[in-house]
């Protein structure tokens, strides 16, 4: 049987970014569209409808933006899959804007309505991918929260979506968006402190003890189906789906990896302006609270290295608070001649006797290691959004580097899940390891891996 011309295209496509044939099945009612035949003309007005996908503890960080008037954004619809946690969220946002907003559990019946522009997209890690690309490819630009994948393959994916589909997909690493961050990495890429060799990111958190998940009843007004997603179908625990699910097993979650460290090595990979390591090395352990619900690391020691002998070290602490660094959170970039500290409201300069050369701070009201968050940074990441849709700005964290960054937490995640480090291929980011390619990709409920 002939090729027809469309799955040719699909396939010489699929061929050039380098990827196999993978996807998304979508309901009936939700129509692909190629990104050829569809460009969704935003109204005369220029206004932006949208919706947000996941009410707990981030999508404040979205609503100054959204509920700003000089942002011509209309919120059309906000979706979870508890009903209490969109019913107090539809309290809240209610009392911000007039705008009529409907409260949808499922995000399948807002992709169909070709009213709505773009998603806004917090949801737990296992759904990033899959909902980004159900998205994309019903014509909806995506601001997708970190991390954008939950595994590397995902990673591939989203990418191939967003290039297929020609949609904007902003990542949530909103330091991007810091002017601060933006400044001082531009001068180390100009020599500020000589050739840069080293970064130390690092993040440090007293999390206290899980418990033990226990086969129960999904809690009332919980859609466990709905949750589960793209993952294989299991039954409900107790306590799972309110943040623990972070630290229960690999199906939903990507550990600290995924849910703090994308923060500070997308910053240090930025400084040093590097792409795929060239092999990894781990130390990690669980170390506190043995007995509890944790199934994965709490302490993780991680080094990447970069070809022209340069390096990412990492040093996340997820239970113990000791400020190694003087912060909680942040990034050290080492010079030749000198060294820079950069967090996400500001950094300082140091000559290479270590003497404060330059402070320079913000205000930003967006740092910390708190649960949730929200401030500065994320307004400004959602207006840039906003303008990139438009065509008035390109994004300041586009999917293709965010999608880099974010390998470097996947890869880390393997070496301590096959207790082994590896080599990379620099160009590709494929792992030289067979026992590290296992783990490449993840098992889905049938129907949900994302296709072209």
């Amino acid at each position: 049987m002939k090729s027809t011309n469309k799955e040719q295209s699909r396939r010489d496509f699929l061929k050039k970014v380098g990827i196999g044939a993978t996807g998304v099945a979508l309901s009936s009612s939700i129509n692909a569209v190629s990104a050829k035949s569809y460009k969704r003309i935003i109204g005369a007005n220029d206004r932006i409808t949208v919706a947000i996908q996941g009410l707990g503890r981030r999508y404040g960080a979205f609503l100054p933006a959204i509920t700003d008037k000089n942002n011509n954004v209309e919120l059309l619809y906000l979706c979870d899959v508890m009903d209490k946690q969109l019913d107090k969220a539809m309290a809240k946002v209610s009392k911000l804007t007039s705008d009529k907003i409907k409260a949808e559990k499922d995000i399948r019946k807002i992709l169909a309505d070709k009213n709505v522009d773009a998603i806004f997209m917090a949801t737990p890690d296992h759904w990033h991918t899959p909902g980004a690309c159900m998205a994309m490819k019903a014509g909806k630009h995506v601001y997708l929260e970190k991390p954008c994948s939950h595994n590397p393959k995902e990673g591939e994916m989203v990418v191939a979506f967003q290039k297929y589909f020609n949609k904007e997909v902003q990542m949530g690493n909103q330091q991007r968006s810091s002017a601060e961050s933006n400044q001082i990495i531009s001068d180390i890429h100009n020599g500020i402190i000589g050739t840069a060799y080293k970064a130390v990111a690092f993040y440090s958190n007293a999390r206290g003890e899980t418990p033990v998940p226990k086969v129960a009843a999904p809690p009332a007004g919980l859609d466990w189906d709905l949750f589960q997603g793209p993952s294989p179908r299991k039954p409900y625990t107790h306590d799972t789906w309110n943040y623990n699910w972070h630290w229960y097993g690999w199906d939903f979650g990507t550990a600290e990896m995924g849910n703090n460290a994308t923060h500070e090595l997308d910053i240090a990979r930025w400084a040093l302006d590097v792409k795929y390591p060239e092999k990894v090395n781990v130390w990690a352990d669980k170390m506190h609270y043995k007995n509890d619900g944790w199934e994965m690391y709490d302490t993780m020691e991680a080094s990447f290295h970069f070809n022209n002998n340069r390096v990412i070290q990492w040093d996340g602490k997820s239970r113990n608070a000791y400020r190694t660094y003087g912060a909680g959170r942040g990034t050290i970039i080492y010079g030749t001649e000198g060294s820079v500290f950069i967090d996400r409201n500001h950094y300082k300069l140091f000559d290479r006797r270590a003497k404060l050369i330059k402070e320079v701070r913000s205000g930003s009201s967006e740092d910390g290691t708190q649960l949730g968050g929200g401030g500065d940074l994320s307004t400004l990441h959602s207006v840039n959004f906003f303008d990139a849709i438009r065509g008035k700005a390109k994004l300041t964290s586009p999917i293709e580097q965010g999608a880099i960054s974010q390998m470097l937490t996947h890869y880390a995640n393997i070496a301590y899940r096959i207790g082994k480090g590896f080599e990379i291929d620099t160009e590709s980011g494929r792992i030289f390891d067979r026992d590290a390619m296992k783990l490449w990709s993840r098992e889905y409920e049938p129907g949900w891996e994302p296709k072209l």
